[in-house]
């Protein structure tokens, strides 16, 4: 129990919209007169009230403009399992506290605990914020698997050009997944000038790629591979990537490799910037059961979907830091736990020991929030002991 505690307590809150790549072309890029409303709003979304939050995290799709990733016919079941040993009015506690509305507890692949609240069910969506890029990391899996990508060790120049000269020159792919690129960024969810809110509220000069246009202007501030530092953009840059290896929106690639052939439930949102291109290190919209299937795929390790041992390396600690560590855009903490996490209280924890699967979708009151991470914690180690009973 106390593994997963103290793993739980080190993972750090991850990051929310920016802008991405140039579309391939079954994309279509918001209309002029608009552009300049979805910079706005995009911008917006760290500063939304709490009314606004509750209504708008189940319903991104009626804001902004976005892709599908669609479900097939055959769907992966989630069998119900006995339920843990949890009492409802501990359940409801919690959820209450933490403003949440959706929680999944998944063990051997079967449902153990699964509660919604404040309208919200099985067949809605709730958006990821950077869940998604944990999400994104995969698709670079699956780009290596069809050979689109030859090495996670190339420089990213070989597949964005346009990024030359720049800081980027000298960084490889690997660099942008574990966040080590050693390019300056500022992730302050909480200052309006901060680059993770600036990125998507500027104008691009037409025909220019959004993410590529803002990251190339950012300063180098250490070697490559030295520094950790959480950049949103990065991940935006690894969906350009993606986008430009296969020359297939991130949608239809994740429709492809993983929505169909995985059995999701519900078809994924996923919202796009002016161009007509995924944001992809945010703003993927899906359903809880769905969020459960992707941690239950990442414990599974992807077989068919990415190289074998993708998932090994992705989820162990590739830089680490004081009580953890960064995989490919996976938060490791100590005690063999990993995490795709979202900022507003967005989580999927796999705890591979226990064949563990724990999601919440919630809409928390600030972005992060230590005295909330703490309670999930607490909850995270109950969780883990019912699951032992």
């Amino acid at each position: 129990m106390r593994a997963w505690g103290v793993a739980l307590g080190a993972l750090a809150l991850a990051g929310c919209a920016a802008g991405a790549g140039t579309p391939p072309p079954a994309t279509q890029a918001a209309a002029p007169q608009d552009v300049a409303k979805l910079r706005q709003v995009g911008a917006a979304v760290l500063f939304w009230s709490q009314e606004e939050r509750f209504k708008n995290f189940p319903a991104m799709e009626t804001i902004f403009p976005g892709t599908t990733a669609k479900a097939g016919r055959k769907v992966r079941a989630l069998p119900k399992g006995a339920p843990l040993p949890i009492a409802e009015a501990d359940v409801s506690a919690f959820m209450t506290a933490q403003n949440m509305t959706g929680l999944l507890v998944l063990q051997d692949g079967k449902v153990r605990l699964e509660r919604y609240a404040r309208g919200y069910g099985p067949e809605g969506r709730w958006t990821s914020f950077s869940v998604a890029k944990s999400v994104t990391s995969t698709l670079v899996g699956a780009a290596i698997k069809d050979g689109y990508i030859k090495s996670i060790d190339d420089p990213v120049t070989r597949y964005i050009p346009d990024l030359a000269g720049a800081g980027y020159d000298g960084v490889t792919i690997r660099q942008l997944l574990t966040m080590t690129s050693g390019v300056k960024w500022n992730e302050d969810y909480t200052n309006p000038n901060s680059d993770v809110a600036r990125m998507f509220a500027e104008a691009v000069p037409a025909g220019q790629d959004p993410t590529v246009f803002y990251m190339r202007k950012l300063p180098r501030e250490s070697d490559p591979g030295v520094k950790f530092v959480y950049k949103t953009g990065e991940t935006n840059l690894i969906g350009v990537l993606v986008r430009r290896a296969t020359g297939k929106s991130l949608s239809a690639y994740l429709e492809e490799k993983i929505w169909k052939p995985y059995g999701m439930e519900r078809d994924a949102f996923w919202m796009t910037d002016q161009t007509g291109a995924e944001v992809s290190g945010c703003c993927l919209s899906v359903s809880l059961r769905d969020y459960g299937r992707i941690g239950q795929m990442a414990l599974e390790g992807g077989k068919g979907i990415v190289p074998a041992g993708w998932f090994a390396d992705a989820t162990k600690a590739q830089v680490s830091f004081p009580g953890g560590g960064y995989g490919y855009q996976w938060w490791v903490p100590a005690g063999g736990i990993f995490a795709a996490q979202g900022i507003f209280g967005q989580s999927i924890i796999v705890d591979p020991a226990n064949k563990l699967v724990m999601v919440t979708s919630a809409a928390w009151p600030r972005a992060s929030d230590r005295a909330l991470a703490q309670e999930r914690l607490a909850f995270a180690m109950k969780v883990q002991a019912a699951a032992k009973e």
